[in-house]
């Protein structure tokens, strides 16, 4: 059996500030270990459960935070960014199951370092309803026809799993007190309650079926400001709705992946325009 496991960083038990989770950071060194040794807990109960190959994408930011000498020698890794299927790059139908280790909450909703993909986004709505990396991810993961079998982090991501992913296994390894705040397990004890859901996940895998994929989708984005909407609203096919919401439908997850990774792009470019701006000033 192969499995698949997604590591994201604002999930993991310990972090909750922006200074761990931006590279530069004076915690940022410890979140990368924390990283390392949460991603390590799922592997490891992955071939607990009879796993044959693991694959572990580093789905973190630049997405080359794991410290790579500390990571499972058992499992492959897919390091590096930009990648076509981001967060869920390298996953397909070779799979029997996905695991996301890490995550975290929609933006717009509670949660520690809630957001959706980037900090230049309030928030995404996927068909009018606030939607999650974890649930975007679910949806490229079904095109493949592989089964959602783990989420872990914070509490609320946890629930928001177990409401959107029938069967999941969930490990709420902090519970969130604020945007930047925790009430976390320590890191070992979050470890082994990890490695023992990423167990149970595989060994349900046959049980477990894909998330429905929509006939429709349509991604509507709350940009930061206006200028981020203005360039997103050049995507042939996008509709600027007001000043810094714009919509657009895609004809698949793919192409939803695709399409919000061109407005990360197109808000980094609005972002160092503005940026430049001051500067002249």
């Amino acid at each position: 059996m192969d499995v698949y496991i997604s590591v994201d960083m604002e999930g993991i038990a310990g972090i909750a500030t922006i200074d761990q989770v931006v590279r530069g950071g004076h915690g940022y060194p410890r979140a990368q270990e924390l990283m390392t040794a949460e991603a390590n807990a799922a592997i490891a109960g992955a071939f607990d459960a009879g796993a044959a190959n693991v694959t572990v994408n580093d789905s973190h930011g630049t997405m080359d935070n794991f410290l790579q000498d500390a990571l499972d020698e058992r499992a492959r890794l897919v390091t590096g960014s930009p990648k076509a299927q981001c967060m869920a790059h390298g996953l397909g139908g070779e799979h029997a199951v996905a695991l996301f280790v890490g995550y975290h909450a929609p933006g717009g909703c509670p949660g520690v370092l809630a957001h959706s993909f980037s900090s230049l986004f309030s928030w995404l709505r996927l068909n009018g309803r606030i939607v999650s990396e974890a649930e975007v991810n679910a949806l490229l993961a079904a095109e493949h026809g592989v089964p959602v079998g783990l989420v872990t982090g914070d509490d609320q991501i946890c629930g928001l799993a177990e409401r959107a992913f029938p069967g999941v296994v969930t490990a709420a390894v902090k519970r969130a007190e604020g945007v930047t705040a925790a009430n976390s397990l320590h890191p070992r004890r979050a470890q082994a309650m990890v490695r023992e859901a990423a167990a149970e996940a595989v060994r349900r895998a046959a049980d477990l079926r894909p998330v429905e994929i929509p006939d429709r989708l349509e991604l509507t984005c709350g940009f930061q400001t206006a200028a981020a909407a203005e360039y997103a609203a050049d995507v042939p096919g996008a509709r600027r709705i007001d000043e810094t919401t714009v919509t657009c439908e895609v004809p698949d997850s793919t192409a939803l992946v695709g399409l919000i990774g061109v407005w990360f792009s197109t808000s980094s470019l609005a972002a160092r325009s503005r940026m430049a701006l001051v500067t002249l000033r």
